[in-house]
């Protein structure tokens, strides 16, 4: 194995529905574990209260964003409710390379963009690691939709439909964390985090 190789860091790909929790469980997992950075994500939607470019997403115009595709900037982009949100290469290449652990949170869409790539991607090859966070019921996750209060009744049903069929990819993942407790999530992707890192270093 030569130094270049070795030194690459994990990219460790996390999705699941909405209302799964895993942008909670991502958020923890950076501010507890400081050697993982989080990949910033692409979008065409406006910024929401208090979001900041750069730093929540990159914010693109439609415009921009379908140029951004045509040159080969993107790791993988989808369309999704009227917007498109993808991951920038420049956003990941360097930094793995360098060995930094990056935390990517996106969709099943993307990830199986960045499942497909990794295959033939040098620099991926064996470095992309996903999880997917899966809800213990279809009743438990509308319950949950439901206790955030940020969705009308059809945004709920279209995203119980939506949960539904991307339930049924979980085996498609490396890892697949049933959801119990935030402290129960937190230990199994920590764990993994960690075991995976170990199998890197062998």
């Amino acid at each position: 194995m030569d130094n270049s190789t070795q030194q690459t860091g994990l990219l460790i790909i996390v999705s699941g529905p909405a209302g799964s929790g895993k942008t909670t469980l991502c958020d923890r997992m950076l501010a507890e574990e400081p050697a993982l950075w989080r990949v910033v994500t692409s979008t065409t939607r406006k910024p929401r209260g208090g979001e900041k470019n750069h730093v929540d997403y990159y914010f693109f115009d439609h415009a921009t964003f379908e140029q951004k595709i045509a040159d080969g900037h993107f790791y993988e982009h989808a369309h999704v409710h009227g917007n498109i949100y993808g991951t920038l290469k420049s956003e990941v290449q360097d930094k793995l390379a360098a060995g930094t652990d990056l935390l990517l949170n996106i969709d099943v869409q993307g990830a199986a963009q960045m499942r497909e790539t990794a295959q033939t991607d040098p620099l991926l090859k064996g470095h992309v690691v996903t999880v997917f966070i899966m809800p213990r019921t279809l009743e438990e996750l509308e319950q949950r939709l439901r206790g955030r209060a940020t969705d009308d009744e059809d945004q709920i049903q279209r995203r119980m439909k939506v949960a539904s069929a991307e339930m049924q990819q979980h085996e498609l993942y490396d890892h697949t964390i049933l959801s119990g407790s935030r402290g129960e999530d937190f230990q199994a992707l920590q764990q993994i985090y960690f075991a995976e890192k170990a199998k890197l270093a062998d």
